[in-house]
């Protein structure tokens, strides 16, 4: 027997804005609030289990040093990666230097809150 990713966490300072930004940038939508304020986003129509992972941003979060250990790696499914790009900075990413050369084909961006995140080159479908 295997396991499987069924939740993607992530802690921050303000959950409302961090999930709107995630939401926004992934298509994704609210579909569950606690008490203790984390709110957990995920495809239209999923749920917590589900075939896919869902992503769990919760109230809290010590300051980090450095690079992110682990980080998302994004594919634009309607759009090249230079209009992806433009629209994800619209939303209030920024780039972030994590030590890339400047050849690279992706682009590493941050989120509101820091969080760091790559736009790869190819064009996949939406699920």
């Amino acid at each position: 027997m295997a396991c499987r990713i069924t939740e993607i966490v992530i802690d921050a300072q303000d959950p409302n804005r961090l999930a709107a930004f995630w939401c926004e940038v992934l298509g994704y939508v609210e579909l569950d609030r606690e008490a203790d304020g984390s709110i957990q986003i995920g495809p239209p129509g999923a749920e917590a289990g589900g075939a896919l992972p869902t992503v769990v941003i919760g109230a809290g979060r010590d300051p980090r040093p450095g690079k992110l250990p682990v980080h998302f790696d994004l594919n634009a499914t309607d759009r090249d990666q230079e209009a992806e790009l433009a629209r994800l900075l619209a939303l209030g990413a920024v780039p972030a230097d994590v030590g890339q050369s400047g050849e690279e084909s992706w682009h590493v961006l941050a989120d509101p809150e820091g969080n760091e995140f790559c736009l790869l080159r190819a064009r996949v479908k939406p699920v």
